[in-house]
């Protein structure tokens, strides 16, 4: 089974444009109720920012047919990501106590308190687990997060937390798939289950993986396609993200891909498909493009 969706149904961009939506959709609701009845997989980026809500988790289920899966983006600092204080939940903040800087990382939480958001966190996903919708929780790890034993552990440690659900890995530094290291991620990832991401996105920079069509859960494999804008891709100083995937496939490219994709569908039994090539419409209409390809005789 192939499901094909793009990264968010409420991006900026995209209802900005005004490419997608019919005019009289215009509430959250109604959104996720029309793109759901033109895709069956959608990536949530917005538990990236701040911690989802058990409320919001089961208003998606219910505003979505039986069959649809969402992919969640795990919070921001189980990623080892810079987290400002304000986007803590309000008793954790007050628990941490006075914070001189302008962000924490994981590591500045005495580990009672990051128990406490990592339970949170799990239980917001619940309503989406016990629908049969919850596909896999993506941990995109930042671009200094590199190859070495500690970030391994840290690793381990976040599929610990998040036992009994499918765990999807992806990096972005390139020392986890050069020549020296390549086989020992993927073995290491076949070891805890956790299911290796493949991207499509511009080669060259030290945040550069490439793609590595390969499974290491027989269960489910995931696609995340970036786009290949070049310049874009490390730009400092755009007005929005959206600039930075500003890319519309091909359909030479999309051929090409949906190709790969199924190739990887011959040995996991479920593969998500996700574009987040997010600059306006874009990652729908190549979304809507590759599912055709798919469906072709």
């Amino acid at each position: 089974m192939i499901l094909v969706g793009t990264a968010s149904w409420a991006d900026k961009s995209l209802i900005d444009s005004g490419l997608f939506y019919p005019a009289h959709i215009e509430t959250p609701s109604d959104r996720l109720a029309f793109y759901a009845s033109q895709f069956s997989l959608v990536e949530v980026d917005s538990s990236y920012y701040a911690l989802p809500s058990e409320r919001n988790a089961g208003s998606w289920v219910e505003r979505t047919p039986p069959d649809f899966r969402f992919d969640v983006k795990s919070f921001r600092l189980f990623t080892q990501h810079q987290t400002p204080p304000k986007v803590l939940p309000v008793d954790i903040r007050a628990a941490l106590g006075p914070v001189e800087k302008k962000h924490v990382y994981y590591h500045d939480l005495p580990e009672e308190l990051r128990g406490e958001l990592w339970q949170r966190f799990r239980s917001a996903l619940r309503p989406l687990k016990d629908a049969g919708k919850l596909g896999v929780v993506l941990f995109q790890f930042p671009p200094w997060f590199v190859f070495r034993q500690g970030n391994l552990e840290h690793i381990a440690a976040c599929a610990r937390m998040m036992e009994g659900f499918r765990v999807a890995v992806e990096f972005r530094h390139r020392s986890w798939f050069d020549d020296q290291h390549r086989e020992h991620t993927l073995e290491f990832e076949r070891r805890l289950g956790l299911t290796h991401v493949v991207v499509d996105e511009p080669q060259g920079f030290a945040s550069s993986i490439p793609p590595v069509w390969e499974i290491t859960s027989p269960e489910i494999a995931v696609v995340r396609l970036h786009g290949r804008n070049w310049e874009t891709w490390n730009r400092k100083g755009l007005e929005s993200s959206a600039e930075r995937f500003n890319y519309l496939y091909s359909a030479d490219e999309l051929r090409e891909l949906a190709g790969s994709v199924e190739k990887l569908a011959s040995k996991a039994r479920e593969v998500h498909v996700i574009f987040n090539n997010n600059f306006e419409n874009f990652a729908q209409r190549n979304a809507l493009d590759l599912q055709q390809l798919l469906l072709r005789p």
